[in-house]
């Protein structure tokens, strides 16, 4: 686990996996090999390095260089080399596809995150302990500072003098950021049940929480490439408000299948969230244009976008 992008990523940092690698593509013959991040070290990287295989990566990142910057100048010279070996690219989003670019020219094939509709959708039972007439806002996500948590909070505050019964449910795990939260609402005067710090939620109550919420709320401040987490309040049926930065105004759009305020405007964003609080028909309106933008975002879509674009390159490359 290091530290990017104001988050944390896992890599594989064995210095022996050339020989495994090696051995793996001689016995397989893969006809095509499918990398996400292709020059994050050290799998990705030695995997392009050692393949013969027609090679198709996919791009998630538009901030904190995955692999673009480990050291220079020998990171640009290896990057030119392993480039080169890339025969097809995939970006998440137009801000993943522009910033990959600057590092690896050529043509893009921009296709985007797929999820699973039916999870959200399906008739699941709501967290009981959450429904008691109280209006419940929730955040799903890493207890990261990059995440906005903090500008929830402060928005909710000056929510809840005015509709006290309302509720913020933070969902997601997270412990040093989360003891700094509670420490704040102490100061502010707000109790365990006015915030509710959830913790680790598994996938299989990730649903119940979105059935729980009256809305959903991201306000991450910025590195965001594209917005899995908004799809699925989407897909849940609920209304969905978010920061307007890039990788969330591309899946959300104003006044149409969500609300969008300026990351960082607590206040901003207080009074988003009493409007829509106090607008029952917007927020159906809301979550009825939501349903409709998830459908093109189901996997069976987006699989078969990405199984025409292994073919395409493949005989691409077959015939040239």
């Amino acid at each position: 686990s290091i530290p990017s992008s104001g988050s944390v990523i896992r890599i594989a940092t064995s210095l022996h996996l050339a020989p495994v690698i090696k051995s793996v593509l001689e016995r397989e013959k893969f006809d095509i090999i499918h990398l996400h991040e292709p020059f994050m070290p050290m799998l990705c990287s030695a995997i392009l390095r050692f393949s013969n295989a027609v090679n198709i990566g996919t791009f998630h990142a538009w901030d904190g260089k995955p692999g673009y910057d480990w050291g220079k100048p020998v990171s640009t010279w290896m990057l030119k080399r392993r480039r080169q070996k890339l025969h097809g690219r995939i970006a998440v989003s137009n801000m993943a596809m522009r910033y990959a670019r600057k590092y690896v020219p050529g043509d893009y094939m921009v296709i985007p995150n797929g999820i699973d509709v039916e999870q959200f959708k399906q008739d699941v039972k709501p967290i009981e302990q959450f429904c008691d007439g109280k209006k419940n806002i929730l955040f799903f996500g890493r207890l990261e500072r990059r995440k906005g948590g903090i500008y929830l909070m402060r928005a909710f505050e000056m929510l809840h003098k005015e509709m006290p019964d309302t509720r913020l449910i933070m969902a997601g795990p997270g412990t040093a950021l989360r003891q700094v939260y509670e420490q704040w609402m102490k100061r502010h005067e707000l109790t365990e049940k006015e915030i509710v710090f959830t913790g680790y939620v598994s996938e299989e109550d990730k649903a119940r929480y979105f059935k729980t919420a009256d809305i959903y709320c991201s306000p991450a401040t910025s590195r965001e490439s594209f917005g899995i987490v908004l799809l699925e309040g989407m897909a849940a049926g609920k209304p969905v408000v978010a920061s307007n930065i890039d990788g969330y105004n591309s899946v959300v759009t104003h006044g149409e299948n969500g609300l969008l305020f300026p990351p960082k405007d607590s206040v901003h964003l207080a009074e988003t969230l009493k409007t829509l609080l106090n607008d029952e028909e917007l927020r159906n309106k809301l979550a009825e244009s939501a349903k409709e933008t998830v459908d093109s975002y189901r996997w069976d879509k987006i699989a078969q976008r990405v199984s025409d674009y292994y073919t395409k390159i493949y005989e691409e490359q077959k015939s040239g």
